[in-house]
């Protein structure tokens, strides 16, 4: 059989078929002939080169042919060098600092060089990573600006910065010992030591013993000198009696060897009161501003700037001060000209050749003042969070929370620092920014000086002294008394061009309130009510009305304001939709004339011509447009932010004629109008609706009045429902602005960036801050007296506790617990509902305070106020001490023995009886009997206040007192231990623990009192006043060195639980040493924990840089909403993942107990703007974006600022961490962020 062999033939190559392609010119089409050969074209040239796929070919040459690979001969596969060995290079090192340098010795008078010599420096091996001391070298060029999150910052001021000499003494002092002067003289363990100075030296210091006087003989008999103590002390007074020489005194006998010593007689002896104290420091100096500076130029003849006009009063002071180099608080008001006190401070460090730091708490403020300054002075940069112009500039504008990065990361930018001038400071009230004040002012080196700008506000000397002691320095409080331009505060009730001149005065120029005004308002209001009820019947107009109200009310407004030549004006409406309503339904209102249409056309196509075709047919860019040139404008955060520019350029101009206007315009530089008007006076302050508070209302107002145009400033506040009531129009108007108060709180990124440096801690910082500051600003004083009373403790004799007095201590302490377990319950029962009915009129009760100890009194009278009840009751005293309150001595016994313990053991005048009418609060009332006396109140009353004038005080007392006096009296000698008294639990129904539980113990103590040993010994009394006057001195000293640690700081729980977490999640170690995580949780401004775990479980690294960028807006985004059901799946997952991350962390806070839930923590993320920000970064134009969110633009232009600022830190975080990958994908976000009219560049930097 034959066998047929099959042959496998290689397919065909293209060129082998039958066919031929042609391409038909440059459009891409080719067509097939059925002619063999190659391709060809129909181009002239035939086809382009390309360049071959590196890729493929590699592939294919090195990966899918191994026999090209040249494996047998090396040495055409690769070239070498012969190296030269050298073992020696392998020990070389970095060169030794410097010991020494050269220092020129000059002539003094002429200043010629005569010499050098030769000096060692010290600090020469100091580093950014190990020293906080301006002396360590500089940082690297590229990190001279921000500094870097590994740095050490620069050492605070006003801390006591340890010095070379002082850790070389400590260390010696550790290693070191001295033989023969620091020998202990006490042995530990022992009460007392011995003194080896020779005989013939001086008296040793107290506590110690004189062997000397140990070895001559001594006298073991004789009385008892605590007896005679006793017996001194209860009847005379010391100075009745002759001191004991110091040799003489008898030995008690004593079963302790250590003990059979002799006493001391002559103790140093102390004296019993405290010393007088320190004078009070003055750190906060008021300025006095109402006399003339009359030798201003005198005392400065060539100033560091000058002006066209002649400065104020005040702004002289602070430019005196600020040549001194003083730190200076101006407290001025709205618009009097603070900022030349930050000008001249400028031009003073231009002239010193240092440099000056310029902090806003609003980027839009640091752009305004950096267009303002730079057109004065030249040499001004700007630092922001997306701009960086001019680092190298003398004066650098930037946020706090810039210059908050530059001080941890230890910016040589510090160094050359001269002034810190903080603009806006009573924006420390922000909740949520304002403690970055404190902190940027606790972390400021000492060479520093700081000016504070602010409004005025009440407590400026406080705040002032606050700074002053954390710095350690003076500061000078300038405030001005009142404002430039006066403000006229009117009621404005017209809504048509009939009523337009319903305009009230309410608060003049001069400060008078006029409620003549507020009642020709409201009668103005009732007037047209009630001809609407005529016209309409009894239904009464809404409250606020709709858009048609608010339309005739503006318009008639405005024509009564512009006939009175009262443009440009201001409306302040504290809602965005309002703002956008009311200046849309303005439609028929026109202000400009042809020449300021023509400019505000010219000024907007200048403007607009930096941005996109697109961007430029932005609904929002057409509107305000179209208003702009109608004199009309709109400034609130939904506005694009280069739209808000614009408009506060025109409105400087004087083009814009009527602004429309939120809350965030007053915060901002000098724009100001001629006429405020409020909206309303309510405004919703993110929780609810309330009135205005008076430092909103001043600050808002104070924009009305330009200096040297207005003689006055007006301000109208709108009716357009019921007039406000009176009482609420002159709190807001008159009342003192808000304080200045402090808003500190732990920050894990504080807190991390403290623990990585050794010497800082976070308690200082705790310690130093402004909600710290009433308790710590005693401590000198705290210090003192626990000195004092350290040396009083040490010069008082122990207490003799042998044979029946060893349980004083232990009846001495039963005591006092006894007495705080009923001051508790009696507390409970006066803070009850049954325990306040029980007092009523005529009920007896136990009166203790100051004036009476366990008196009988009978309530005449209790007060209606419900938060601080008073009770008026009717007390037994002895005659002559009612007669004369001054001779009252002390309400307490000087020995208590368990009778006045365990009972009350009650007041029995010991001559006449007298009584008093005494006001007690419910701390007074010791007990509540079950005894009630029918008494006539009103006439006791009567009575007593008749005998408090001079011609009745010797009447004989009514009928009714001597009644009650006599039935008191009969209760005091019939229970000399107390009436029966309500029992909490079962008569007064309480059911409290801690109620029953002292109770118990109470019982149970009174057991012990009664058992007592050492009340039966006759040196009872003696012992006891010396163990009570050493157990108080020592509660005393706990009490101030309670004050003075760090128990005592309010956040120190919430700190140890932060640190808690931060252990839990492998931020820090056990020792408090920051890990990696915590390294990276450094370099994040906001979510530090959130994006930190993000990072290191690797939840971004898989993701798209346009989907990183998606997830992360929620972590920025302000507005809430739904994310949307069109994600695609990855950005789903990823929601998913980040709120996992998110509750995991959540549930870690609420297991270390913070007051956080999981759901308030998880809740702080809104991914509203997911979509937004995903198609953003995918290139869809801004024009595009406004179908898919409902989301104010200025507020999704915001969003995204932030997000490109997250993901730059985002970028150094993984760089750091070593992960490159997701670092490039961060990279690409910011780039993708960063484009078209979300970044257009800021008008005030061109």
């Amino acid at each position: 059989m034959l066998e047929t062999e099959r042959l496998v033939l290689p397919p065909l190559d293209p060129l082998d078929l039958p066919l031929r392609a042609v391409e038909l010119g440059c459009t891409g089409r080719w067509e097939l002939l059925n002619v063999p050969g190659a391709p060809e074209s129909t181009l002239p040239h035939g086809l382009p080169p390309c360049a071959a796929d590196l890729q493929q070919e590699a592939e294919q040459l090195f990966l899918s042919s191994p026999a090209w690979l040249p494996l047998h001969s090396v040495d055409h596969a690769a070239r070498k060098w012969q190296r030269k060995m050298d073992p020696w290079s392998l020990l070389a090192v970095l060169g030794a600092p410097v010991p020494s340098d050269l220092q020129a010795q000059r002539h003094p008078t002429t200043g010629q060089i005569l010499g050098y010599k030769e000096v060692l420096l010290e600090n020469t091996d100091l580093t950014a990573a190990t020293s906080l001391s301006l002396r360590r070298p500089p940082a690297p060029i590229s990190q001279s600006l921000w500094g870097n999150p590994t740095q050490y910052p620069f050492w605070p001021g006003g801390m006591d910065e340890p010095t070379i000499t002082d850790l070389s003494t400590r260390e010696e002092a550790e290693e070191e010992i001295d033989f023969e002067k620091e020998l202990l003289t006490i042995p530990p363990g022992f009460k007392k030591g011995v003194d080896f100075a020779p005989k013939d030296h001086s008296a040793p210091a107290p506590g110690l013993l004189s062997l000397s006087r140990l070895l001559e003989p001594l006298d073991l008999g004789g009385g008892n000198e605590d007896e005679r103590e006793a017996v001194g002390q209860l009847g005379g007074t010391r100075g009745d009696t002759a001191p004991a020489s110091p040799c003489s005194a008898p030995l008690a006998r004593t079963s302790s060897l250590e003990d059979l010593v002799l006493k001391e007689a002559s103790t140093a002896i102390f004296p019993t009161e405290l010393p007088k104290p320190l004078p009070q420091e003055q750190w906060a100096v008021p300025v006095d501003v109402t006399s003339p500076v009359g030798d201003f130029y005198r005392l400065i003849p060539q100033p560091a700037f000058q002006w066209a006009f002649e400065p104020d009063v005040f702004q002289k002071q602070a430019i005196l001060h600020l040549e001194r180099h003083d730190s200076v608080f101006v407290a001025a008001h709205t618009s009097a000209g603070k900022t030349v006190v930050a000008e001249y401070a400028i031009a003073l460090a231009q002239k010193h050749m240092t440099r000056t730091i310029y902090t806003s708490p609003i980027k839009a403020l640091s752009n305004q003042k950096f267009r303002d300054f730079r057109n004065t002075f030249g040499d001004v940069g700007l630092l922001t969070g997306d701009i960086q112009l001019h680092p190298e500039a003398s004066c650098l504008i930037m946020t706090t929370e810039i210059l908050r990065s530059m001080l941890y990361s230890g910016s040589d930018v510090i160094r050359d620092l001269e002034w810190v001038i903080f603009d806006e400071v009573h924006y420390i009230n922000d909740a949520e920014r304002g403690v970055v004040w404190e902190e940027v002012l606790i972390m400021l080196p000492d060479h520093v000086s700081i000016i504070l700008l602010s409004a005025t506000v009440p407590n400026a000397l406080e705040f002032a002294d606050w700074i002053g002691r954390l710095k350690r320095r003076q500061i000078y409080v300038i405030s001005t008394v009142a404002r430039p331009v006066p403000l006229e505060h009117y009621l404005f009730t017209g809504n048509s061009p009939k009523t337009q001149g319903e305009l009230f005065l309410l608060l003049d120029s001069r400060g008078t309130f006029y409620t003549k005004g507020y009642y020709a308002a409201v009668e103005a209001k009732k007037e047209r009510t009630s001809k609407h009820v005529q016209t309409f019947g009894a239904k009464q107009p809404t409250h606020q009305g709709g858009p048609a109200q608010d339309r005739g009310v503006y318009l008639s407004l405005l024509a009564s304001l512009r006939s009175r030549a009262q443009l440009p004006v201001v409306v302040f409406t504290f809602s965005r939709g309002r703002c956008d309503e009311q200046a849309s339904g303005l439609t028929s209102l026109d202000l400009t004339t042809s020449s300021e249409k023509s400019e505000i056309h010219l000024f907007l196509q200048r403007c607009l011509a930096r941005l996109r075709g697109s961007d430029r047919q932005l609904p929002q860019v057409l509107h305000i447009s179209e208003l702009l040139h109608r004199g009309l404008g709109v400034h609130h955060s939904g506005v694009l932010p280069i739209l808000k520019e614009i408009v506060e350029m025109l409105f400087s101009r004087g083009l814009v004629k009527v602004l429309f206007a939120t809350e965030t315009f007053a915060m901002g530089v000098n724009m100001p109008a001629r006429t405020v008007v409020f909206d309303s006076m309510r405004k919703h302050d993110g929780s609810t609706f309330r009135d205005l508070l008076p430092g909103e209302y001043v600050q808002m107002a104070g924009r009305a009045g330009r200096r040297g145009l207005d003689p006055t400033g007006t301000v109208i506040l709108l009716c357009k429902g019921r007039v406000p009531e009176m009482v609420d129009l002159h709190r807001m108007m008159t009342g003192k602005p808000s304080q200045l108060q402090s808003q500190f709180r732990l920050t894990y990124t504080m807190i991390l960036n403290l623990l990585r440096v050794d010497a800082l801690r976070v308690e200082d910082m705790m310690k130093r801050s402004f909600s710290e500051f009433p308790s710590r600003k005693d401590s000198r004083a705290h210090e003192q007296a626990l000195a004092e009373l350290t040396k009083r403790l040490e010069a008082l004799k122990e207490p003799d506790m042998t044979d029946q007095l060893v349980d004083l201590p232990e009846y001495y302490r039963w005591g006092e617990e006894l007495t705080e377990s009923r001051g508790l319950i009696q507390r409970r029962v006066m803070e009850s509902v049954n325990g306040l009915k029980s007092l009523s009129t005529g009920r007896v009760v136990v009166v203790q305070n100051q004036e009476h100890h366990n008196a009988l009194g009978v309530i005449l009278q209790v007060s209606s106020n419900s938060t601080s009840r008073v009770f008026t009751t009717l007390v037994l005293c002895d005659k002559h001490t009612c007669e004369d309150p001054q001779e009252r001595g002390s309400a307490s016994p000087d020995v208590p023995y368990p009778d006045d313990l365990v009972g009350f053991k009650l007041f029995l005048p010991e001559g006449p009886c007298d009584h008093t009418v005494a006001k007690l609060q419910p701390g007074d009332v010791a007990a509540i009997t079950t005894k009630v006396l029918r008494v006539n109140a009103e006439k006791i009353l009567e009575d007593f206040s008749k005998k408090q004038q001079p011609k009745f005080k010797k009447d004989p007392p009514i009928a009714a007192v001597t009644t009650v006096v006599q039935e008191l009296l009969r209760l005091a000698q019939a229970y000399p231990a107390g009436p029966p008294t309500l029992d909490p639990v079962n008569d007064l129904k309480l059911k409290d623990v801690s109620v029953v539980e002292g109770g118990l113990r109470a019982r149970k103590l009174e057991e012990l009192i009664r058992g007592a040993q050492c009340v039966h010994s006759p040196r009872f009394p003696a012992q006891y006043l010396k163990l009570r006057e050493q157990m108080q001195i020592q509660k005393e000293m706990e009490r101030l060195r309670f004050l003075l640690s760090d128990q005592s700081l309010l956040l120190l729980p919430e700190y140890h639980q932060r640190i808690e977490v931060l252990r839990t999640l492998g931020y820090v170690d056990e020792a408090g040493t920051v890990k990696l995580a915590g390294r990276v949780a450094c370099a994040m401004s906001s979510h530090e924990l959130l994006l930190t775990e993000l990072l290191f479980d690797n939840a971004l690294s898989a993701l798209q840089p346009e989907e990183i960028a998606a997830l992360l807006s929620g972590l920025v985004c302000q507005s809430s909403g739904d994310p949307g059901e069109q994600l695609p799946s990855t950005l789903k997952q990823g929601l998913e993942r980040v709120r996992a991350v998110a509750k995991r962390i959540g549930e870690v806070q609420e297991a270390c107990g913070l007051n956080q839930t999981v759901e308030e923590f998880v809740g702080e993320l809104n991914f509203g703007l997911v979509e937004v920000v995903y198609e953003w970064a995918r290139g869809m134009p801004f024009s595009e974006l406004a179908g898919l969110s409902g989301t104010p633009e200025g507020l999704v232009v915001r969003c995204i600022q932030r997000l490109a600022e997250m993901c730059r830190s985002l970028r150094g975080a993984a760089r750091l961490v070593g992960e490159p990958v997701l670092g490039a994908k961060m990279e690409t976000a910011a780039t993708l962020l960063r484009r078209d009219i979300v970044f257009a560049a800021s008008l005030y930097t061109q």
